[in-house]
């Protein structure tokens, strides 16, 4: 299908957009890397609908944007395809992936760029949303004293305190991912500031007291949860969202116990924060 006949519409003002007319089962031809490309850049997320993905295929799309990413921390459900994540929550579920506001294993030394997630199933009576949130508006919405504050430090990114135990697999003698990226990062592409911390994975901002550091984080963090930031998108069974962990936060919306939800994910590598 030609880059013509694809429509792109915006989720929201803010963040967030559907592609229609991509079948993602079948390899992307350079217009279409293009066009989806040049969509997540500007949208920072964007969804497909009504999509059927082998294993493979899922890769393969991925592979497109780059080389992919294995979790340092997630059991391999699938060991001959090391580079699925598997999503699922069930009535058996203490937790599920996801919980709080995070970009993904911001906690290794070179990040991931992003992050596709393909849904086959999802609760009948609905739950389960993802929010999205734009890290771009997040700093551009700061006073700019807040911004000289945060401008020149660092944080520490640690896979420890959220790994260690999470799930349910004999982890003793691993060492999970530790790193120590700016506050405010610069997006290779767009060249454009964002915020970069999580509550997920950052535990203190180096230099500052406990006492300090722990209270401009909350603020940050409260500051990135601005309902105008962010996007909600509602799943569907066979439903594909992109998302672009550099400038965007996600958060996994578990209001479905014990309903069921399963997916994979695949997450493409990036590069050190600067």
């Amino acid at each position: 299908m030609s880059p013509q006949a694809i429509e792109v519409r915006k989720s929201t003002p803010n963040i967030g957009a559907e592609i229609l007319g991509i079948d993602l089962s079948r390899p992307l031809d350079d217009g279409q890397f293009r066009l989806v490309h040049d969509a997540l850049m500007q949208r920072l997320v964007v969804f497909f609908r009504d999509q059927r993905l082998t294993v493979e295929q899922h890769k393969a799309f991925g592979r497109r944007f780059g080389r992919l990413h294995a979790h340092p921390a997630a059991p391999r459900e699938l060991p001959e395809h090391p580079e699925i994540f598997v999503v699922k929550a069930d009535e058996q579920s203490e937790h599920v992936a996801g919980e709080d506001w995070h970009s993904d294993v911001s906690c290794d030394v070179e990040p991931p760029m992003g992050s596709i997630l393909y849904l086959t199933e999802v609760p009948e009576d609905g739950g389960g949303d993802t929010l999205f949130a734009n890290m771009y508006l997040a700093y551009e919405a700061l006073s700019e004293p807040v911004k000289r504050l945060i401008g020149g430090l660092k944080a520490v990114h640690d896979g420890e305190h959220y790994y260690r135990g999470r799930y349910g697999v004999d982890d003793r003698g691993k060492v999970f991912p530790r790193a120590e990226h700016p506050v405010v990062r610069t997006h290779p592409v767009t060249g454009r500031k964002a915020l970069y911390v999580n509550r997920m994975f950052t535990t203190r901002i180096v230099g500052l007291r406990k006492g300090e550091s722990d209270a401009v984080l909350e603020m940050l963090y409260r500051h990135i949860e601005t309902p105008e930031f962010s996007v909600r998108f509602r799943w569907r069974p066979n439903s594909v969202a992109f998302w672009d962990n550099r400038c965007a936060q996600h958060h996994a919306v578990w209001d479905y116990y014990p309903a069921r939800r399963y997916g994979h994910r695949v997450t493409v590598c990036g590069d050190r924060p600067y």
